[in-house]
């Protein structure tokens, strides 16, 4: 019976951690050079493809700023509310989520785009790069849940 108890215990461990290694959920974006919080962007999973919208932005001088450099539809629209991931589809077997594309509302550029759990889920690792993925930058977020 104690032995059954552990095993449930930590496969509920296990589970819940596994549940947390996933870019789904809300996160902290931080500005490369002053190290603050940028924004808040929700990343979803519709049918095991990840988008990812700007929910909020941290400067209140920046609440209606719009894509004027966007060159797609979302040229003009306002960056809260934006989708800015698309298409991210996972890589079970390198941990890791691939093939989509980010959007880099300040310049308008989209990115083909990696995005790595890290930490136990409570970072993400965000690789945006053109061609390859050595040539590229990569940001840090942080889950707010």
């Amino acid at each position: 019976m104690k032995t059954l108890l552990i095993t449930l215990a930590l496969a509920a461990a296990a589970g819940a951690a596994l549940a947390q290694a996933t870019p789904v959920g809300l996160w902290k974006t931080i500005d490369d050079e002053t190290k603050a919080e940028k924004s808040q962007v929700r990343i979803s999973d519709v049918g095991g493809v990840l988008t990812g919208k700007v929910e909020k932005i941290a400067d209140p001088a920046k609440q209606d700023s719009t894509c004027l450099e966007c060159s797609d539809e979302r040229k003009g629209q306002k960056v809260l509310g934006m989708t800015i991931i698309r298409g991210a589809k996972p890589d079970a077997d390198k941990g890791r989520w691939d093939g989509g594309e980010i959007l880099d509302p300040n310049n308008g550029k989209v990115y083909k785009l990696l995005l790595k759990p890290i930490d136990g889920g409570k970072k993400l690792e965000v690789r945006g790069f053109i061609g390859v993925a050595l040539l590229g930058r990569t940001q840090t977020w942080i889950r707010v849940e």
